[in-house]
């Protein structure tokens, strides 16, 4: 993931309306829209306000009380979503079915809960469906269930939390060198399923090999953005990168996916649980709760961080389109 000294510098490049208009119709040419002018005219002022919408509720999440803390976590990141949709749909909201959040919780048991064991389920429509599949070609199918347990745990800056409580870590460290992520396992079992997983992915991506020692290499073809480096992730609190230690069906989900599912979740329990949310937060009575306290700390500083990513991202991609073509 490419750094830069706070989580918003990226961001606040885009504090030009002129600077986002020419922003957004790159985007739309190398992407073929045939009006990109008419486009980028249309929707750089939308751009600049869910920018601006999402820093105001994140700015005043680190500013408010934990009780509301997650549904201004929550409502910021769908703003700067919006934001970086509009660089791949132009035509968002196209219908009023996408306007909904696109996740649904179960219905909460007064006793005996555990937010750890909770879980989302996906809708065919909404903002969740949306963004994965226009964003990052995530497709998910209807019906299929989310644990926040299983979210966690691919959150980096949540591994000594789990090491603490539950014994063992998450994440294998990794070794950046020049671009290549050196990975020594301790468990030649989590290689070897690292190993299988890695041969089936595309190659143009990631290639990996094993080297002399033992250790897992991987080479990384360009900036490593986060899109590119998965199952790869960047701890924001160490400045470093680490392997999730086991395969999983979330190894290759964007960490905003998992933001988004998390606090859609932590934010409907702080509007419409407020019993069990107060009690958490008053009495803390089971391991739920430093979890969820590091995990809204970390997304403080860590959306912001991956939006400025995505955004950057897709600059390199517009960047790269205009080498191609003036290359023609």
């Amino acid at each position: 993931m490419t750094k830069h000294h706070t989580s918003w510098d990226y961001i606040t490049n885009f504090q030009s309306a002129s600077h986002s208009q020419k922003f957004l119709r790159k985007c739309y040419l190398r992407n073929d829209f045939t009006d990109h002018k008419m486009l980028s005219y249309k929707n750089s002022d939308s751009f600049l306000a869910y920018l601006e919408h999402g820093k105001l509720y994140i700015d005043q999440a680190e500013q408010s009380s934990i009780f509301i803390k997650p549904v201004l976590l929550f409502y910021g990141l769908i703003n700067l979503i919006k934001a970086c949709i509009l660089t791949v749909d132009p035509s968002y909201p196209s219908t009023t079915a996408i306007l909904s959040h696109g996740l649904s919780s179960r219905k909460r048991k007064k006793r005996n809960y555990f937010f750890f064991q909770d879980e989302v389920k996906i809708q065919k429509h909404g903002l969740f469906s949306h963004f994965s599949s226009y964003m990052f070609h995530v497709k998910h199918l209807e019906g299929n269930r989310m644990m926040m347990g299983d979210l966690f745990k691919h959150i980096p800056e949540l591994d000594e939390s789990f090491t603490f409580i539950r014994g063992e870590s998450s994440f294998i460290p990794v070794k950046n060198q020049g671009g290549e992520l050196l990975i020594h396992f301790h468990d030649s079992s989590n290689k070897d399923e690292w190993l299988k997983h890695l041969s089936i992915l595309d190659k143009k991506q990631i290639v990996h090999k094993e080297t002399e020692n033992g250790a897992l290499a991987l080479t990384i073809h360009g900036p490593m953005f986060e899109s590119k480096i998965l199952p790869v992730r960047y701890h924001l609190f160490r400045d470093e990168y680490c392997l999730p230690r086991a395969v999983s069906n979330n190894s290759h989900l964007p960490e905003l996916i998992i933001y988004y599912a998390l606090l859609y979740n932590l934010s409907m329990i702080a509007r419409y649980e407020t019993e069990w949310w107060g009690e958490l937060i008053k009495l803390t009575p089971n391991q739920d709760y430093p979890l969820i306290t590091k995990f809204l700390a970390a997304a403080e500083e860590k959306i912001p961080l991956l939006i400025g990513d995505y955004l950057n991202y897709i600059s390199f991609l517009n960047i790269e389109e205009q080498h191609k073509t003036s290359g023609n």
